[in-house]
């Protein structure tokens, strides 16, 4: 009898929906506060005490019922263009145009077009990385071949630059992807590493795929570059041509995730490409969230929205870290970035010293985390790296202080009653 063929093939859950849907069956939803998700992917919305009031209103005019270019509207292209000059480009030679910048319905779309534009090459990437990356790179085996660069446990899983460039150079990567900071190891290049980035990229004609969604959340950093999210934006030499892209959006930065807008920077010839890919992928932004953004962008605002932001969760970073560090976990050292923290779990009593132990015995007492297993990048892979991430445990402190703070208690109280 001849096998029946799947209409549609099976699609693999994200690693966030997975753990959420194993949470549900507990007895998780998100209306619970009885509930502490560490686990939580987007940062809290509410309104900060003395940061700009949350932008909640818009008047829809005739024109927001028509489609958008797929690139996006020219006033926001040029909004998003000066707001990378303002903040890192004053004196360069070159700067940013409309032409450097396609809108984007959300960071993940972002990826699909970059990733939909490439030819087939080789793509190099960080091992652990954003899960996210996993789903989006299978999309496009057909043409893209990854090459994964394993991060050293023993080194707090960082990445040197030498490391890097003998990576890309030796396997021939014509694009690297990477967070910076990264998720989940809040694993940072800044400065002249950041320089020296471009350096690598110019010289290897390989493009890099800077993905800077947690930009606004850095910790540790001094002087120059803590001044301003951090980018990689003012070492890039020329914007026409430097082989350098950059994805960030109002998401997590500026903390409106709901309204699905993001951007890509880019040369223009690049960007032309990508905006060609939106024609098909998707579309182009929604017409009022546009709108909305270029309020959301005003100098202003958005310079006391990020300073609010970082006090905020800096406070929340504190309360969770002094909380891990007490209970044996080890985590990741200042400087460091994104609104998570990536706790080692080896030292914790039997029974919770497993990542996915602990994410099983944490439901029993409503707390959710995520393990490290699913950052791996290869899976099946037996690298040192991938073995050693069944002890690394991934914690947001995304959500308000006041679940935190209960939730770092009930914590505690989990971790004694193993002891």
């Amino acid at each position: 009898m001849a096998k029946k063929v799947s209409t549609f093939r099976n699609i693999l859950h994200t690693a966030e929906s997975q753990i959420k849907l194993e949470a549900i069956k507990s007895g998780f939803n998100t209306r619970r506060t009885q509930w502490c998700n560490f686990a939580q992917g987007q940062p809290e919305v509410s309104q900060f005490q003395g940061a700009p009031s949350r932008l909640s209103w818009i008047t829809l005019e005739t024109h927001d019922h028509e489609a958008s270019p797929v690139a996006g509207s020219d006033e926001l292209r040029d909004v998003i263009a000066e707001y990378y000059n303002r903040l890192y480009r004053e004196d360069a030679p070159t700067k940013y145009r409309k032409e450097n910048v396609s809108v984007v319905p959300g960071s993940r779309v972002a990826l699909s077009r970059i990733l939909t534009a490439l030819g087939e090459i080789r793509i190099g990437h960080r091992n652990p990385e954003s899960p996210l990356y996993q789903h989006l790179l299978d999309e496009h085996r057909s043409r893209v071949t990854p090459v994964p660069l394993h991060a050293d446990p023993s080194k707090g899983f960082s990445v040197e630059l030498k490391e890097l460039e003998k990576h890309i150079a030796g396997k021939k990567c014509s694009a690297f992807l990477m967070s910076n900071p990264c998720n989940p190891t809040g694993q940072i290049f800044s400065g002249q590493e950041l320089k020296k980035l471009v350096a690598i990229s110019r010289k290897n004609r390989c493009t890099m795929i800077m993905d800077e969604v947690y930009s606004h959340y850095v910790f540790g950093l001094e002087g120059e570059d803590a001044r301003n999210p951090l980018s990689i934006a003012p070492f890039i030499k020329n914007v026409e041509r430097d082989p350098i892209l950059i994805v960030d959006g109002l998401g997590k930065g500026w903390r409106y995730p709901g309204w699905q807008l993001s951007w890509i920077l880019g040369p223009p010839k690049v960007i032309e490409t990508i905006n060609q890919v939106a024609q098909f992928l998707d579309g182009g932004a929604s017409v009022p969230a546009q709108r909305l953004a270029i309020k959301a962008l005003e100098t202003e605002r958005s310079d006391q929205e990020r300073m609010k932001g970082i006090e905020v969760f800096a406070q929340k970073r504190s309360i969770v870290t002094k909380k891990l560090e007490s209970l044996g976990m080890k985590c990741a050292e200042e400087p460091c970035g994104t609104f998570y923290v990536w706790a080692d779990i080896s030292c914790l009593p039997k029974g919770l010293n497993n990542a996915d132990k602990f994410f099983r015995r944490g439901l029993e007492d409503k707390l959710i985390s995520m393990p490290g297993r699913y950052f791996n990048l290869c899976p099946g892979d037996k690298n040192p790296a991938s073995k050693q991430l069944k002890n690394w445990v991934r914690f947001s402190f995304a959500p308000s202080i006041t679940n935190l703070e209960m939730g770092v208690e009930k914590l505690a109280e989990m971790v004694e009653s193993e002891s």
